[in-house]
């Protein structure tokens, strides 16, 4: 069995290319869940997520990349840095499921960040509001 994709055909055998469709797979599940936080995203992810933008795809990648580790100047930020490595890992198969893992690692510690917090504001308005009342 032969894998193409983005122009690079490779043989691969059973386990393998399930492997390697799952890996493709999750990583664009976490590009369709970054589209449903910022919809605004989802015209530009679904267009550089085509097979034939990997001319446009890899050079956004390593420009986001670059604006992210230089994130300290006005404009440029670190939300940069992860975007990129997103964008590099649709087209470079071997990093791809680190970068899937890693992606959904971080949502998960992100949504009990946010969550432990709204917990602990109402928690602390709840106790104001107890002691103002007495």
């Amino acid at each position: 069995m032969m894998i193409a994709g983005n122009g690079i055909t490779f043989p691969v055998k059973g386990e393998m290319l399930r492997s390697v469709l799952k890996d493709k797979r999750r990583l664009h599940r976490q590009f369709e869940a970054l589209a449903r936080a910022m919809p605004v995203t989802r015209p530009v992810t679904e267009r550089l997520l085509r097979d034939g933008m990997r001319v446009v795809r890899l050079p956004a990648a390593f420009v986001l990349i670059l604006g992210g580790c230089f994130s300290f100047l006005p404009v440029l930020g670190i939300w940069m840095l992860p975007l990129g490595i997103m964008l590099l890992a649709v087209d470079v198969p071997f990093i791809r499921p680190t970068v899937a893992a890693n992606s959904i690692r971080s949502r998960r510690r992100l949504s009990v960040f946010w969550r432990e917090r709204v917990r602990r504001r109402r928690r602390l308005a709840d106790e104001q509001q107890q002691s103002g009342g007495q």
